[in-house]
């Protein structure tokens, strides 16, 4: 049976105005930081200055004195519960107990009256620590003598979502490996190799809203406003933590002031809920910038690759060993650890590969997720040697990955597992390259580089979602999706209205509350528009069919033969709106209809990451750059990214989406580092901390939007705001290369540019130019 979808008022596709712009333009949006609930104390957080040491004693008594202190939490108040926590593993307290393992780690919270009253207790609290050897870089991690950051068995989190999580070897935590065919076989023939090594540092990745958490903690049941992206995933973990059913802890999320990754998962969460079961009251916890920098950011990583090609350019094999700092406590690092190997082969046909990729703990703050995480950290790597490879051949780089790309439906993972390919990377790379010129001539010290890949995306494919109208004919969905930045609740109304046929207009997008939302897995993993939207989209059929249902009992005809359009039922000439077909449904001006939508895992998959990503989400850029060789300054003058979303739901947010995403793969390349010194970071403020500004824009900037209709998400999209994060350093990286600049280092910054210039300047063999 066919069944006329509304068309009457199309929202598909159509670049509507952001349904949150007002309020937000307004400064009357809501965001933790801006709430008070009745009765709420004031947090502040003791953190250690020490990388890694004993906590010899803590001394808490005249801080308890002060006026207006309602509450002192030290580790000691814990041992009533288990109190380690970790979405992946459990190895991280709520608060330093008997050690600290990273310049930062909390050590004593307070919750006082007023901010003021709070700060000075922190003051008066006095801690002696022992210092123990310092393990703050993967060299001294690995160091067979190294001590051990954490011993014992590994106790898996609720949702690392990988299978087999392994044991610990020294400090690596967590490995992964990726075999297929003979690499020493496949190789021993080959005509060009390169081999070398590379280091990607730690990066934060800036919101403008810091962590945020109210936490109101009752002995039956525990309420939480935070800004999380993952607020069942939460709402689990404080459950299990504090010994509660799931559905006692409520977590609220307002808007998000950006996320990037930063708030995925559980932060400042627990600590804030065991402050206010210390107090007895509500407790609200903001993080300073400062804090916030020591609470989530990228993995740095140290990689050895080794490519093989033959004569003709055909690819043979590749290898790579690498080593992500994962900081203290693992957090998303065994996630990171995975998708980096899924992504160091590239989306290309190998008869050989081997990847043998580590997790490692170190005395540095904690590693999470950052858009676009694994992709971004092996992208740049395995797409520079490419290039290397294409310039000993004496093939152009655009043409050599024609030769050597994958087709649409071959297998991604070399073994063949997981889901085939699910785009034209062919076609995108080329869009992207004609974009800045790739055959116009070129001038002394101007280069242009592409880059291609893919980023395993979706996570776990759990979403429900419910719509409801209400007897006036306006619409609610109840989706939980976090809201901050990206925007969901525009999209997810346009998905809606689309099914029911009416406008935007009438549809509001409730934020995310566990007591009354349906389960939705995350916000991450670029997943949002494709499962929680298709689950949307489910739903609001489901309403629609009710109103055809109606209608046609009415009108006495077949329901297929009912459209829905511009918010009415229709048939020929007759038409009812949306709120008389309710009223027809019920025999009175009231009632509703409420219907469910779900996206799960089919035909016998768990949904688990190891099987393979819901889709692959591709990542294309190529850039012009020109470079100084007296100031070692590598100015970007023309770039293009390509969003390969299936179906563009709302094209001006995914054209936005994928701005943003290249601004902060051209910050990652270009100028951002987080530097550490024996442990502890020193350029945790934005006036050291370097990120683009305006001026640092390039003259052309190109969005590209591919709509090929084949995603498994509503219409056929996929997600997208990632892809060019990964994408971007790469070809940066690859045009820097063509300008006669080989680089192994990021960020790119005039002085190593500078140095790598000298370094170039001086006689040396043409295998020590590559």
């Amino acid at each position: 049976m066919t069944v006329v979808t509304g068309t009457g008022t199309r929202e598909v596709g159509r670049s509507r105005t952001r349904l949150d712009a007002r309020e937000k333009l307004r400064g009357e949006a809501m965001f933790t930081g801006d709430m008070e609930v009745p009765g709420m104390l004031y947090g502040r957080v003791l953190r250690s200055q020490h990388p890694h040491a004993e906590i010899v004693s803590i001394n808490t008594s005249a801080a308890e004195r002060m006026p207006g202190v309602a509450a002192v939490l030290v580790g000691r108040d814990l041992l009533d519960i288990d109190p380690y926590y970790g979405h992946a593993i459990k190895d991280r307290p709520i608060i330093a107990i008997e050690r600290v393992r990273f310049s930062g780690e909390p050590v004593a919270a307070v919750a006082a009256e007023d901010e003021a009253t709070a700060e000075a207790a922190l003051a008066a609290i006095e801690v002696v620590y022992e210092e123990l050897p310092l393990v703050d870089t993967i060299d001294k991690a690995l160091d067979p003598a190294a001590p051990l950051l954490h011993e014992g068995p590994i106790r898996p989190g609720l949702f690392h979502g990988l299978g087999n999580l392994g044991e610990r070897d020294g400090n690596i935590g967590y490995r992964y490996r990726l075999d297929s065919g003979d690499v020493a076989g496949e190789s021993a023939g080959a005509a060009f190799v390169t081999e070398g090594e590379y280091l990607f540092p730690a990066v934060y990745q800036y919101a403008m809203e810091t962590h945020s958490v109210i936490a109101d903690w009752k002995p039956n049941e525990i309420a939480i406003w935070a800004s999380c992206q993952h607020p069942f995933l939460v709402q689990a973990e404080i459950a299990d933590l504090f010994g509660l059913p799931i559905g006692a802890v409520r977590i609220q999320v307002p808007y998000l002031g950006g996320g990037f990754g930063s708030k995925s998962y559980t932060k400042m969460e627990p600590l804030t809920v065991a402050l206010s079961r210390k107090a007895r009251a509500p407790v609200k916890i903001v993080n300073r910038v400062d804090e916030s920098m020591v609470t989530s950011r990228r993995h740095g990583m140290r990689c050895w690759m080794r490519t093989t090609a033959d004569a003709d350019g055909t690819l043979l094999t590749r290898e790579s060993r690498f080593w992500l700092d994962t900081g203290a406590y693992m957090d998303n690092g065994p996630r990171v650890t995975a998708t980096a190997a899924d992504s160091a082969p590239g989306p290309y046909r190998w008869r050989a590969v081997h990847i043998d990729a580590m997790c490692v703990y170190c005395n540095t703050a904690p590693s999470g997720s950052y858009r676009a995480f694994g992709a971004t950290h092996l992208q740049w790597v395995a797409e520079s040697q490419l290039d290397e490879l294409a310039r000993k051949a004496g093939i152009d780089p655009l043409e050599m990955r024609r030769r050597n790309l994958l087709r649409p439906g071959e297998p991604v993972r070399p073994d063949g597992s997981g889901k085939p390919l699910d785009a034209d990377l062919i076609g995108d790379v080329e869009r992207a390259a004609a974009a800045v010129g790739w055959d116009e001539p070129k001038g002394p010290l101007v280069g242009r580089g592409v880059s291609v890949g893919l980023l395993a995306a979706g996570a776990h494919p759990v979403s429900r979602a419910s719509v409801r109208m209400r007897a006036d004919g306006s619409v609610e969905v109840s989706v939980g999706t976090t809201e901050m930045g990206q925007g969901p609740r525009t999209v997810m109304a346009q998905i809606a209205a689309e099914e029911l046929g009416c406008s935007s207009d009438r549809v509001r997008v409730l934020g995310a509350d566990t007591r009354f939302t349906p389960y939705d897995r995350s916000t991450g993993a670029s997943r949002s528009t494709t499962l929680a939207g298709k689950a949307v989209q489910n739903a609001a059929a489901a309403v629609a069919a009710k109103l055809r249902e109606t209608a046609c009992e009415v009108w006495d005809v077949a329901s297929e033969l009912i459209e829905l359009r511009d918010g009415k039922a229709a048939y020929g000439d007759l038409e009812m709106e949306f709120s008389e077909v309710i009223a027809k449904r019920f025999g009175f001006t009231g009632g509703e209809i409420i219907e469910g939508g779900e996206v799960r895992p089919m035909g016998g998959d768990t949904g688990s990451y190891a099987e393979g990503p819901v889709f692959w989400e591709v990542c294309v850029a190529a850039v012009e750059v020109e470079v100084d060789p007296e100031l070692g300054k590598v100015n970007v003058t023309r770039t293009a990214t390509v969003a390969d979303v299936g179906r563009a739901i709302n094209p001006l947010l995914v054209e936005r989406q994928d701005e943003g995403a290249f601004m902060q793969g051209y910050g990652n390349a270009m100028f951002e580092e987080m530097v550490y010194r024996d442990g502890e970071l020193i350029n945790d403020n934005l006036l050291e901390y370097r990120v683009p500004r305006i001026q640092d824009l390039p003259r052309q900037m190109t969005s590209i939007v591919v709509e090929n209709e084949d995603g498994p998400g509503p219409h056929g999209a996929k997600g997208c705001g990632e892809g060019a994060l990964a994408a971007v350093p790469a070809a940066i990286v690859n045009a820097l290369g063509d300008a006669g600049v080989p680089i192994t280092q990021l960020p790119l910054t005039p002085e190593r540019v500078w140095r790598r210039l000298q370094d170039l300047s001086e006689p040396q063999s043409t295998e020590e130019l590559t």
